[in-house]
């Protein structure tokens, strides 16, 4: 099967696809692709084309919604480049605390000389002073992968920290309190932090959530540290809020053109996951998805089909992605009626649909027809 890659990846990831696979940089007759950050959005995918895998987290420069109803599973790796993700947000911490950046271009400045560097640094120094950490409140929007683990090292540096999820049971709020994380709604870290990390994906209700509404309601002179993603914050009204010291300092791994040499903003040129370690552990959890998905209809970390990771029970294996509704009822009747049917398994997400059947010996290609034929089945597949 021919693999395509679209931004350089890890040989550690490649060589796990083992034989029987052939890696090119073109998509014609392409079963699987491996991305990183190049965008498909204007990419035609050929009708080969059965999987994505993104090594990486974020998926928004895939058309996900357009490969859903083509029947192209995407799949990320969420995880993987967590430490790394993790490390440099507290970096950013520090850098938003004490002018460091500042410091470092204005010592290059000095002159060699006159009455020595020791004395004009001693001299200087106080306009790049800022405060510390420990004692002070940060707030973490988003505890998943990255969220969590920051959460927790920022209570070893001494901080006190609170912590929101979309949606988080009592039994969930307990096992947070018992690490010492203070469960809370965006609303009272808002209101309560000096520092506020934000890791949620980009989605249509988290576009924009950082805006002159929420900046409004935080403490005057809070710290904001994006590491998910630039759209997340209204930047017209974060420039404002810095401009009126509401905000003291925005800490962001997403350049752009308006963040540019704004006062306030350090701008990160989007190292999170840049390290040997994440970039191997990326390229090796997206080949292993692409490969279980390729052979044996496996979907693990998919972010549009759900998972299903049962063992093939037999030697013939058909795969349905398929839209929720009757086609998966009238599916499931059709090919459980086969005599030779072992097992069927399905589930569903966001609207669409996953079925798995496996047969002792190989299915009519009448039936796969008929399957095929079915009004909300988009593709069948057998293994």
């Amino acid at each position: 099967m021919k693999i395509t890659t679209m931004n350089k990846i890890a040989a550690c990831g490649l060589d796990r696809l083992g034989a029987g696979y052939t890696v090119g940089d073109t998509l014609d007759g392409a079963a699987g692709v491996l991305v990183r950050s190049a965008s498909l959005h204007e990419t035609p995918l050929p009708d080969s084309l059965l999987a994505i895998a993104r090594a990486g987290a974020g998926v928004n420069n895939i058309p996900v919604d357009a490969c859903s109803e083509a029947g192209i599973v995407v799949f990320n790796t969420p995880g993987a480049n967590a430490n790394a993700v993790k490390e440099l947000v507290l970096a950013g911490l520090f850098l938003s605390c004490r002018d460091i950046v500042g410091g470092i271009e204005w010592v290059k400045t000095l002159p060699a000389g006159g009455e020595g560097v020791a004395k004009q640094v001693e001299k200087g120094k106080s306009a790049f002073v800022g405060p510390e950490l420990a004692g002070k409140r940060l707030g973490v929007i988003g505890l998943g992968a990255i969220g969590l683990p920051v959460a927790k090292a920022a209570l070893a540096l001494g901080m006190e920290v609170y912590g929101c999820k979309s949606s988080m049971t009592e039994e969930a709020k307990a096992a947070l309190k018992a690490t010492g994380i203070h469960p809370a709604i965006r609303e009272e870290i808002y209101q309560n932090c000096d520092f506020i990390s934000i890791h949620v994906p980009l989605k249509e209700e988290t576009r924009g959530m950082i805006n002159a509404a929420s900046l409004a309601q935080m403490k005057r002179g809070v710290r904001l540290l994006n590491f998910s993603r630039a759209e997340i914050v209204n930047l017209a009204d974060l420039k404002e809020a810095l401009s009126a010291g509401q905000v003291a300092k925005y800490v962001v791994d997403f350049p752009t053109e308006e963040a540019l040499g704004v006062p306030g903003i350090i701008a990160i040129p989007h190292l999170g996951a840049s390290t040997p370690e994440s970039e191997d552990n990326c390229a090796m959890m997206a080949a292993d998805e692409l490969k279980a998905y390729l052979e044996e209809g496996i979907i693990k970390n998919s972010v549009n089909f759900p998972d299903m990771t049962l063992p093939r029970a037999a030697a013939h294996r058909v795969c349905l992605l398929l839209r929720d509704g009757p086609a998966l009822a009238g599916a499931t009747a059709l090919l459980s009626q086969n005599a030779h049917a072992v097992k069927t398994v399905s589930a569903v997400k966001k609207g669409y649909a996953y079925a798995v059947f496996d047969f002792a010996d190989k299915p009519d290609e009448a039936a796969l027809a008929s399957l095929a034929a079915l009004d909300g089945v988009v593709r069948v597949r057998e293994i």
